[in-house]
């Protein structure tokens, strides 16, 4: 068991630790987690920071609780595809499979928008980072999406201002800029009609309608790291799940 380092929250540690094992396949879905109890006496902390742990891996959507019986690994066969282009970056310095690319459409400072403000914990009215790009492979636009950043990140990574594509994939970038880990994300989806811009930036027929997905990014602390708010065309698979049916 790796022991606790005082400079690093404790619950983070054992969260992170576990999240691990889950993400290895160490502890497979369906499979229990140790408990509050047992995490306490393996680790040497209190029953709450341990339940803390716990809470922690439960909002990252890895774990479920089961009242009366336990906590549990839940199934991860979801493949988002802001995550395999954060996976592809960091294989192949890459974040575009063959036969697509971005085109940067903009980029710099800009007032962040409420919900991006809440989702990144800036107050209100505050200058953001952000990237916009459209997507594109042979048959047209693949998706419309902007990543946004906090001022302290814009601040620290320059290349974030800039047009240009960045090479190594941005949220890459900003990891070794800032020397802030992604460690977890959260995809919220909702459908609604698309706006004038993203119809003409998705080629869409005026009223179509489209699936925009937030996907936020926590770095090792639990602090948001990057937003990418992403808009897709209703012609485009934006996810893929396989699952048992007996």
């Amino acid at each position: 068991m790796p022991k606790i380092e005082e400079s690093r929250p404790k619950y983070l540690q054992i969260a992170h630790h576990l999240r691990d094992q889950i993400l290895r396949g160490d502890l497979r879905p369906g499979g229990e987690v140790p408990s509050e109890r047992q995490l306490a006496a393996d680790w040497g902390v209190s029953r709450p920071t341990a339940a803390r742990s716990l809470e922690a891996l439960r909002h990252q959507g890895l774990v479920e609780k089961r009242q009366g019986s336990g906590t549990y690994v839940r199934g991860l066969p979801v493949r988002r595809r802001a995550r395999e282009l954060h996976g592809r970056a960091d294989r192949t310095g890459r974040t575009c499979p063959p036969g697509e690319h971005a085109v940067i459409m903009s980029a710099g400072w800009a007032e962040a928008p409420d919900h991006v403000a809440t989702s990144l914990n800036l107050a209100p009215g505050t200058r953001a980072v952000h990237r916009r790009r459209v997507t594109k492979n042979d048959s047209g636009p693949i998706t419309l999406s902007t990543s946004w950043f906090g001022p302290d990140v814009g601040d620290r990574a320059p290349k974030l201002r800039d047009p240009e594509r960045i090479q190594e994939g941005t949220l890459t970038y900003v990891e070794h800029m800032t020397g802030r880990q992604g460690s977890y994300a959260e995809d919220r989806m909702c459908a609604r009609p698309a706006t004038e811009e993203e119809t003409a930036g998705l080629e869409l027929a005026p009223g179509s309608a489209v699936l925009i997905v937030h996907h936020l990014v926590h770095d090792l602390q639990d602090h948001p790291l990057e937003l990418v708010e992403a808009t897709y065309p209703p012609h485009r698979w934006t996810f893929a799940q396989g699952y048992p049916i007996g």
